[in-house]
């Protein structure tokens, strides 16, 4: 029987009078590739930020490893936190700091091990995705793509269990967003890593996910393996996998409401 890693379990948030989360609940198991789908603003990031716990839900439970996160108190969410990496949407690195520093910056700032013992973890992370050689750079001279991995090895310096991406491949040309796919499922098969992936792009979906989620305007239309997605019925799920100009999605986006 597979070990439920994380649940997320009828999951709401409300921003003032807007409602963004309608009750999503789902699981994931371990070692999983999960994505979360989904046009923008559709609240896919917003569920993210509540698995990590940067945000508190209205409502709802989410577990990592059994226990809910929703209850418990900083000290004991950041325990928690600590099985968990987090790749940002825009990298997040700090340009005051050397490449090294900030894919080592939690040993640097939360423990005593010295410098140069964090120099060799960074270096060993670095390796891994691709960036041999670029310890001594800082952020500004570093591409996009570069950013990308330097922002993934920070994201798996403390030997996550989980890792969450929001947007991996999220400006990247074709060839470096295959190329974080393929470090993904890296990750998954020498680490062990559950991974949580929130993208809009259909190809890095199909191609890395061992199940799909499409969330669309805060509710969940389907889950299921890259397969079933794709043969869906659901028309909201139907016009987004699709690409098609037409739909239930499109006469939301257009919609004119007369005046009164």
């Amino acid at each position: 029987m597979r070990k439920v890693k994380i649940k997320v379990e009828n999951l709401v948030k409300k921003f003032g009078n807007r409602l963004i989360l309608k009750g999503i609940s789902f699981e994931v198991y371990e070692k999983e590739i999960f994505v979360l789908m989904g046009g923008s603003g559709s609240g896919k990031s917003t569920t993210l930020k509540h698995i990590i716990g940067l945000q508190k839900p209205t409502s709802g439970k989410i577990y990592i490893d059994g226990i809910d996160i929703t209850s418990l108190p900083e000290d004991k969410l950041i325990e928690i936190r600590k099985k968990m990496g987090y790749l940002f949407q825009e990298g997040a690195l700090f340009d005051f700091l050397k490449v090294w520093e900030n894919v080592g910056f939690y040993y640097l700032e939360n423990t005593d091990i010295k410098p140069e013992e964090v120099y060799k973890i960074a270096k060993e992370k670095l390796a891994m995705v691709g960036m041999a050689g670029t310890e001594e750079l800082y952020p500004s001279q570093l591409s996009g793509g570069m950013r990308k991995r330097a922002s993934l090895a920070r994201a798996i310096a403390t030997n996550p269990e989980i890792v969450l991406y929001d947007e991996p491949t999220s400006g990247l040309d074709p060839v470096m967003s295959a190329i974080i796919d393929q470090l993904i499922l890296k990750l998954r098969k020498e680490l062990g890593v559950t991974s949580i992936v929130v993208t809009h792009d259909l190809d890095s979906a199909f191609s890395i996910a061992d199940r799909i989620a499409l969330i669309h305007k805060g509710k969940i239309y389907a889950i299921g393996t890259p397969e079933e997605i794709k043969q869906s019925d659901d028309p909201i799920v139907k016009q987004f996998v699709n690409r098609l100009p037409y739909g239930p999605i499109t006469e939301e986006l257009f919609e004119v409401k007369s005046e009164v």
